[in-house]
C-alpha cells in the first residue's frame, strides 16, 4: 500500500524531494500544499495532487507523514494549520534549518512523532547530505519511511543528540558554500598565475568535482589520497606547505565551522 505523503511547501528543496519520489515507482502517494501558482503547477506536472491551501484537503484525509518544507521564519505560523493529525500515527518531518524539535512539540503536544532534518543544497541533484534527529515517539516504520523518502535526494544519517544538529548545520548544511568559495578562490588564483579566466574556472571546477568523486568512491582515507598526490619536494608539497604550515588551513576551517555552529544555536 502506498504511503500517503503531504508536502507543505514546494520551493526548491520541496520540489527536489518531490521529483525524487515521483521519478520512478516508489510507493508514494504525494499530495502538495503550495499557495504560489507557478510552484503548485510544476508540482502537479510532476505527478502530485496539489492544493492551494490545507483547507482544500478532503475530509478524512490522513497522511502517514507531513513534510514541512517552508522557511524557518514562517514555521511557527504554519504549524497550527497542520495540527489536526498530531498525537496520532502521522509523523511530522521538518527540513527547516534551525527549528528545534521542541518548537513542534510545543505546537503539537502529546505523543506526536517528530523528525528534524538538516539537508543541504546538493539534494537538488540527488547528491545531498540529510541528517535527522527523532523524538521518542517516532516508530521504526516511520524512521524507515523517512530514510526511503530522503534517500532520493542523497545520503541519510541520524544523530541521537539534537544538540549535534548545530554542528551538522555548520559542516554539511553550510558546507556547500565553503566549497563554492574555494572554487572561486582557486579560479582567481589561476588567473593571477597567468591562466585565461575561462580556463582557470574550468580547471578549478573540474578539479574540485573530480577530487570529491574520487574521495567518495575510494576506500582510501582522504589523508592517504593527499599523500599519494604529493611527491616530496614537488609542486604539490610546496602548495601544501602554505595550506598546512602551522595548521593554517585547519585553523581557518575550524574557526569557520565553530562560527556557523554558534550562529545556528543563536538562531534556534
Amino acid at each position: 500500500m502506498a504511503s500517503k505523503i503531504l508536502l507543505v511547501g514546494c520551493g526548491n528543496m520541496g520540489f527536489a524531494m518531490l521529483k525524487g519520489w515521483l521519478a520512478e515507482p516508489s510507493g508514494v502517494d504525494a499530495h502538495v500544499v503550495e499557495p504560489v501558482d507557478a510552484l503548485r503547477e510544476r508540482a502537479e506536472l510532476a505527478g502530485a495532487a496539489v492544493y492551494g491551501d490545507q483547507a482544500e484537503l478532503a475530509d478524512g484525509f490522513t497522511p502517514d507523514m507531513v513534510i514541512l518544507a517552508v522557511k524557518p521564519q514562517v514555521m511557527r505560523d504554519v504549524l497550527p494549520s497542520y495540527g489536526k493529525w498530531s498525537g496520532g500515527k502521522t509523523t511530522y518531518l521538518s527540513v527547516a534549518a534551525g527549528v528545534r524539535i521542541e518548537t513542534f512539540a510545543s505546537a503539537y503536544p502529546g505523543p506526536t512523532p517528530i523528525i528534524r532534518c538538516m539537508p543541504n543544497t546538493p539534494a537538488a541533484i540527488g547528491k545531498g547530505m540529510m541528517v535527522c534527529c527523532l523524538n521518542a515517539h517516532v516508530t521504526d516504520q516511520a524512521k524507515s519511511l523517512c530514510t526511503d523518502l530522503l534517500s532520493s535526494s542523497g545520503r541519510v544519517n541520524f544523530v541521537d543528540d539534537e544538540s549535534q544538529m548545530d554542528a551538522v548545520t555548520a559542516v554539511s548544511g553550510s558546507g556547500p558554500a565553503y566549497i563554492f568559495h574555494f572554487i572561486e578562490c582557486l579560479t582567481k588564483a589561476g588567473e593571477e598565475a597567468g591562466l585565461p579566466a575561462e580556463l582557470a574556472a574550468e580547471l578549478a571546477m573540474q578539479t574540485v568535482y573530480g577530487a570529491g568523486v574520487l574521495a567518495a568512491r575510494s576506500d582510501t582515507e582522504p589523508s592517504v589520497l593527499r599523500q599519494q598526490v604529493t611527491s616530496p619536494g614537488g609542486t604539490t608539497a610546496a602548495a601544501l606547505d602554505v595550506f598546512m604550515g602551522s595548521g593554517r588551513l585547519q585553523a581557518v576551517v575550524s574557526e569557520a565551522v565553530a562560527a556557523a555552529a554558534d550562529r545556528s544555536r543563536e538562531l534556534a
